[in-house]
């Protein structure tokens, strides 16, 4: 399990906007966290100040909003894993909620994510700000790769054929559970898709942008209270105080939009 402790403030304290404080106490609440890559940016930013806030414990696992991997998170939650909020692809949400694992008046918007590409740092760094270009790129490209969650699916589906070239998966692999942009670093992949905000963190890559508007899929990021939450109070304040309008500076920097509202 991947753990992140944070600082214990008061249970009771009023949410502050990131970057405050609140006096520390000794009582504090264990949340269990699930999420998948594209918000995690700006979950690991906004977390710790929540924390030192509601005097909470975050225990932190990660995995995939789908696919057939033991870490996707819906997989995780299959085989009894517990969790007190999730936080993944908005229609992965949507799937836990119609099969009744995830309260449904608990879902929060969290935030937008786009599809963007990298090459290895170092390499030239192709145009991709037209459809032709990204085109002419991709054809030209020795290899490609994709997530094996929802911008991969995207890739994999739709995009080739919208560009005019499927026979681009002939030379497109999807690359499961770990970041698609470490791939590239090491030289495995000449081109790397994923959500920006998951490429951006990643050392060894230089971004080249996001993909064209024309052929972009927007992926909606939320997150909910599964129904045996064991603190489920507790798992509405962290979704709202990673909703709320003081937390969108971090979103937006982290390579995600904010939700319109």
């Amino acid at each position: 399990m991947i753990k992140i402790w944070m600082a214990a403030g008061a249970a009771s304290a009023m949410l502050l906007a990131p970057g405050a404080h609140a006096q520390a106490t000794t009582q504090s609440t264990d949340l269990r966290v699930m999420i998948s890559g594209g918000f995690t940016a700006a979950y690991q930013k906004l977390a710790p100040d929540y924390a030192a806030q509601r005097g909470a414990r975050l225990h932190t696992e990660h995995g995939p909003s789908m696919g057939k991997s033991p870490e996707a998170i819906p997989n995780r939650l299959a085989r009894g894993e517990h969790a007190d909020v999730v936080i993944m692809v908005g229609y992965a949400l949507d799937d836990l909620i119609k099969k009744g694992v995830v309260d449904p008046q608990s879902r929060v918007e969290l935030a937008d994510s786009r599809i963007g590409m990298v090459v290895r740092q170092g390499a030239t760094v192709p145009d991709i700000r037209t459809v032709e270009a990204l085109r002419q790129t991709l054809v030209q490209a020795r290899s490609i790769a994709y997530s094996d969650s929802a911008s991969g699916v995207y890739v994999e589906r739709e995009l080739f054929a919208k560009l005019g070239e499927p026979s681009l998966a002939a030379k497109a692999k999807k690359v499961e559970k770990i970041p698609v942009a470490s791939t590239v670093a090491n030289g495995q992949y000449e081109i790397g898709f994923q959500q920006v905000a998951e490429l951006l963190p990643v050392p060894g890559v230089t971004f080249a942008g996001r993909i064209p508007e024309e052929v972009q899929s927007v992926t909606r990021f939320a997150g909910g209270v599964p129904v045996r939450a064991d603190h489920p109070a507790e798992a509405r304040a962290l979704l709202e105080y990673l909703a709320a309008p003081a937390a969108q500076p971090v979103v937006k920097e982290t390579g995600l939009d904010s939700v319109p509202h």
